[in-house]
């Protein structure tokens, strides 16, 4: 895993810009600790962080391909192809040869085997750029399900890119603007594909290519979720399910540094945890470590509620001791949850005032003290919007409710900066219109199976708007928390494989027993304890400590008396009033977005993005 960073410009010469790049590069410091590379030519400057996986001597980067003396090809690389050895097995049969044992150089000779549709070929989450010396050609591709983060800003006459925008911000010709089309996706708690918030950044989109030369941009689709018939029965779904994961797991086991399992006590990390101790059990290692996080006093503070009814720790337990994994608790504090250094790190990981409360904070936290025993870790993310764990999947109000399904609950969870601002702003920016832009937008994509009615119909929708717009949220907050402390995290459910599989077994099957994730459970019913197949849906623990809450209110109230805190003039006055009930939700969102203005020097524009605005005649970066 590490960072990537670059810049094209088909009309000066980059190999006076050395400085410019390796600033750009080094601002991924954090993605790749262990090395880096920056690699120059007359229009393309390389740049690259690397965290080191697999060959750790020969998988430095940029990586060359030459012939005859030349370079004709230069590859900036993040993530892992799984099928690395399989693709190496054939293209030595095909005739090339390799220098190093990294997937790295894979998936650069692939390139120039297969041309660009190599990607089709690759199974893994992955961003990379590759220029084509000879073509004078950039290629940016970011894996199927977008696990990967790939950023880039079209220029006049070029583009700049980099794994996160602080890469991109890091150039003195880019300033950090927002304009009211950027506010509106901060704001709707879904993440459009493609959008990225900063004006005139872009994102790219999972699956997809864009290809950059000298005549301008173009993106092309080179994977996307189909709808096909499922004609398995359940027993031979459930044991496809099962091959598919063991298969899954055994292959993201592979590293050359050590290795461990995030523990949560429930269905899905509990099953990547068993698959991934068999496995290491059958290559004669193991045992696997496995680490979970818990809270001061949490026995003495959890109280059951509708949306976590146990707290993960008993369970935890009973997991670890029925695998027999070699289990440590991350156990944090009230204080180190609120502490505004963690803040302030969490918001520089993420770029964006995104906040989930006090679960991005022990997150990263939770990451940071992996990092002292593990560099990888494997993580059950994704397992509900694949197989539909979430409570709203079974809730028909809900999935009647003309909108993302997420919606009501989430924004229950987290708060919404909607409830803060100005009542001005809010109309001025009409946020449900956009949102409902966004959720039309979504459907007309959906893939349709011929004769499918009803709530087989909506529930493939259901689906579809999960895969593509409510995971990309939480596989960023999971990439870019993790990459701050240097931890690579894998996501087994996210295999493509997988993922088009269970897309297209019909929601009668799914819920065959009447519960959540019943093929999953199905599928796991050798593996795990009783008590374990049989809990109820938790989500990634919040504090209920109230310390937390009463440190939260202290930095609140040093906010609110700040005359001059940026955040003050788009905020609605009344709730920064004496009488407002200052909720936890709506503390922490006003917090980060605040100290996202400050930090990042944001400023908020109405004006419309024009590319000639980039890189122009003069300008200090407005940014960080």
């Amino acid at each position: 895993m590490c960072g990537i960073a670059g810049w094209i410009d088909f009309d000066r010469n980059l190999t006076r810009e050395r400085a410019i790049a390796e600033g750009m590069t080094r601002t991924l410091h954090s993605r790749g600790p262990d090395d880096s590379g920056l690699w120059l030519d007359s229009h393309a400057a390389l740049g690259h962080r690397r965290l080191s996986i697999i060959d750790l001597e020969g998988g430095r980067q940029p990586m060359t391909a030459e012939e005859n003396g030349q370079t004709v090809a230069v590859l900036v690389y993040t993530g892992e192809v799984y099928n690395f050895r399989e693709l190496k097995t054939e293209l030595v049969s095909l005739g090339h040869s390799f220098r190093t044992q990294s997937d790295t150089e894979v998936v650069l000779e692939a390139y120039r085997h297969w041309g660009p549709a190599f990607p089709e070929r690759l199974n893994g989450m992955f961003s990379f750029a590759l220029w084509d010396a000879r073509k004078q050609t950039l290629l940016l591709v970011r894996d199927r399900l977008g696990i990967k983060p790939l950023y880039y800003l079209p220029t006049p006459h070029g583009v700049l890119f980099g794994s996160e925008p602080k890469a991109i911000l890091a150039h003195p010709g880019v300033r950090a603007e927002v304009d009211e089309d950027g506010l509106r996706e901060l704001l709707a708690f879904t993440k459009t594909p493609g959008e990225a918030i900063f004006r005139g950044m872009r994102e790219v989109r999972p699956g997809h290519v864009v290809t950059v030369t000298r005549g301008g941009l173009r993106e092309r689709a080179y994977w996307k979720l189909e709808a096909r018939p499922h004609t398995d029965d359940l027993k031979t779904t459930v044991r496809t399910i099962r091959e598919l994961l063991e298969d899954i797991v055994s292959r993201q086991l592979i590293a050359d540094v050590p290795l461990c399992t995030l523990l949560s006590g429930g269905l899905d990390s509990s099953i990547i945890t068993a698959l991934s101790q068999r496995a290491l059990a059958a290559q004669g290692a193991g045992p696997v470590r496995s680490f979970a996080v818990d809270f001061v006093n949490n026995a003495r503070d959890f109280t059951p509620d509708e949306v976590r009814a146990t707290p993960d720790a008993p369970f935890v337990q009973e997991v670890a001791v029925h695998v027999q994994s070699h289990h440590t608790n991350i156990v944090l504090s009230a204080g180190d949850l609120a502490a505004p250094h963690v803040r302030a790190a969490v918001l520089h990981a993420r770029d964006l005032p995104i906040s989930m409360g006090d679960m991005d904070p022990s997150m990263y936290l939770l990451f940071r003290a992996i990092r002292q025993h593990s560099t990888v870790a494997l993580s059950g993310e994704s397992a509900d919007e694949v197989f539909g764990g979430y409570s709203w999947f079974h809730d028909p109000q809900t999935i009647a409710a003309p909108t993302f399904p997420w919606q009501t609950a989430a924004l229950h969870l987290f708060g919404s900066l909607q409830d803060a601002l100005a009542p001005g702003l809010l109309r001025r920016l009409g946020v449900k219109e956009y949102i409902r832009a966004r959720y039309d937008e979504a459907l007309a994509e959906v893939p349709r199976l011929e004769g499918e009615t009803g709530l087989e119909r909506r529930m493939r929708e259901v689906f579809y708007l999960h895969l593509t717009r409510f995971l990309q949220i939480l596989l960023d907050r999971k990439d870019r928390t993790s990459m701050a402390t240097g931890l690579e995290v894998r996501v087994p459910f996210c295999d493509h494989r997988l993922v088009e599989y269970l897309f297209n077994v019909p929601w009668a099957m799914k819920t065959f027993d009447g519960r959540e994730k019943s093929l999953l459970r199905a599928a796991a019913a050798d593996l795990l304890p009783k008590s374990v197949l049989e809990r109820r849906k938790s989500p990634y623990p919040s504090t209920k400590d109230p310390e937390y809450t009463r440190l939260l209110h202290q930095q609140f109230t040093r906010l609110r008396e700040r005359t001059g805190a940026p955040v003050r003039p788009l905020l609605a006055q009344e709730p920064l009033g004496k009488e407002f009930p200052w909720t936890r939700p709506y503390m922490e969102q006003v917090l980060m977005f605040n100290a996202w203005l400050e930090d990042y020097g944001v400023k908020v524009e109405a004006r419309s993005y024009r590319p000639s605005d980039v890189l122009g005649l003069s300008g200090a970066m407005t940014g960080m």
